[in-house]
């Protein structure tokens, strides 16, 4: 992902990574034909015509010169004009076809070289028909031959880079794949994700920078107020007392260990692998005066050593990255540095189908935003929490809370647009606003959900729970 330079339009480019062109000058915001140089518009918008012609919806597309104009179903006049989807060249165009990826067309948009006019969710809707845009033999020839039309018709301004799988696996918006799930390849996975830049998450997320599901009394409260609520929501379900020793796996800026150390006495240690966000915890330790409280280093997990340290452990939003072959051991841990009356609260995301095949939408997650992210659904995850000696206390979905988040952010961070750049590139800006976006309708959709999941170790020793949820609430 890294902090590359992404340039605007221009009159003309070299192409010199997929979805990146190398321009020299800025244009204005509609350039025509004379101005690119670009030639084959009209090639363009018969192929583009023709790619999309099988659309169960329509939409306005327009092109780097020329009236834009309808394709999918627009023909019948049934144009969603919420959107509107702007190649800024012929590459982005020929692309599509000539290249095999259905993820080029993000890829185009992170580089600039596509725009998304207006709703940026309903634009989304492309998503689930991506995978299925599959032409009949003759048209499929026809397009490609199209392609290559357009494509040499432009030999003179575009000169390109091979793409493909090497491009696909080393491009400037991707992060290394992940196959094993061991310590090098999780650590540099959260350096990808997470070392973006301390400021650039500051801008979106609430005062606390609470980088998970907040919890929503209401829907239009605050997302400063919302996190704090959720924060509140796991101390209170794990029981705090003054003096226990809480453990935070995946602690991120150290919100959870700072809000239970000062309200509920605790003494909280953290752990992280994102080395700027313990920077920024030791930091807030200092700021709020709780050293003596409350510690967070960088490590593994899986290094976390002792048996029956804490009383109370919490995980919030980290398993995700945990990989679903190590769950198992990532359990097993838990149980281990648990005291035989304490609890353990999970929170995290599941999805809908167990295991984690490779489809479209688990592709753009792990290629741009976590490539060691990896769900499983909620029965497998209390399957495995069971086999490593946990009995289940409480299980709570908080989807629709997360859709709210999600939506928050993405409102948060397009507002805050200009300054973003100070930060990140452009590119970096883009894929943020596009993984939330689509996040946020994937929980909506119920295709993803999240969970908190309270449990304690099986024995006679178990932590013992009050007869209600009353404590939760009053």
């Amino acid at each position: 992902m890294g902090d590359s330079t992404v340039p605007g339009p221009a009159m003309s480019g070299r192409l010199t990574q997929p979805g990146a062109l190398v321009r020299e000058a800025k244009a204005p915001a509609a350039p025509s034909r004379d101005e690119t140089g670009y030639r084959g518009a009209g090639l363009a918008e018969a192929l583009l015509r023709k790619v999309f012609q099988h659309l169960p919806f329509g939409f306005p597309v327009r092109l780097w010169a020329g009236a834009p104009f309808p394709v999918g179903a627009a023909a019948s006049g049934a144009a969603d004009s919420r959107f509107t989807l702007w190649f800024r060249n012929p590459w982005a165009v020929y692309t599509l076809i000539l290249d095999k990826d259905p993820l080029r067309l993000a890829e185009a948009y992170f580089g600039s070289d596509v725009e998304i006019e207006g709703d940026l969710f309903a634009a989304l809707r492309l998503k689930d028909h991506l995978e299925t845009l599959k032409l009949p033999l003759g048209e499929r020839v026809s397009a490609l031959l199209m392609a290559h039309k357009l494509r040499r018709l432009n030999n003179d301004v575009l000169v390109e880079e091979p793409t493909g799988e090497a491009a696909s696996t080393s491009g400037p918006f991707h992060g290394r794949v992940v196959r094993g799930h061991s310590k090098d390849e999780n650590r540099e996975a959260i350096h990808f994700h997470y070392d973006v830049s301390n400021e650039f998450y500051r801008l979106w997320l609430d005062r606390a920078m609470v980088y998970s599901c907040a919890y929503f009394e209401e829907a239009d409260q605050s997302i400063d107020d919302a996190q704090q609520a959720k924060l509140e929501h796991i101390c209170r379900k794990l029981l705090l007392e003054p003096g226990e020793r809480l453990l935070d796996i995946g602690c991120g800026w150290g919100a959870l260990v700072i809000h239970a150390a000062r309200h509920y006495g605790v003494k909280a240690h953290g752990v992280t692998l994102s080395e700027k966000q313990l920077q920024v915890a030791r930091q807030r330790i200092a700021e709020a005066g709780l050293e003596a409280q409350v510690t967070v280093e960088l490590r593994d997990y899986r290094d976390l050593e002792g048996r029956e340290i804490y009383d109370k452990v919490a995980s919030v939003g980290m398993f995700e990255h945990v990989g679903l072959k190590n769950l198992p051991l990532y359990f097993d841990t838990v149980h281990r540095l648990l005291k035989p009356s304490g609890l353990f609260l999970n929170h995290g995301i599941t999805h809908d189908q167990a295991g984690w095949d490779k489809n479209l939408s688990t592709e753009f997650i792990n290629r741009y935003v976590f490539p060691d992210g990896q769900l499983e659904k909620i029965s497998n995850i209390q399957g495995l929490m069971e086999d490593a000696r946990f009995e289940i206390a409480d299980v709570e979905a908080l989807r629709p809370h997360y859709a709210l988040t999600l939506r928050t952010w993405v409102q948060r961070l397009e507002r805050r647009h200009a300054r973003a750049l100070e930060y990140v590139s452009e590119a970096t800006y883009r894929v943020w606003r596009l993984y939330m976006s689509a996040c946020a309708l994937e929980f909506e959709s119920g295709h993803i959900g999240i969970y908190q999941v309270l449990a304690s170790k099986r024995g006679p020793q178990q932590a013992r729970l009050p007869l209600t949820r009353r404590h939760l609430y009053d």
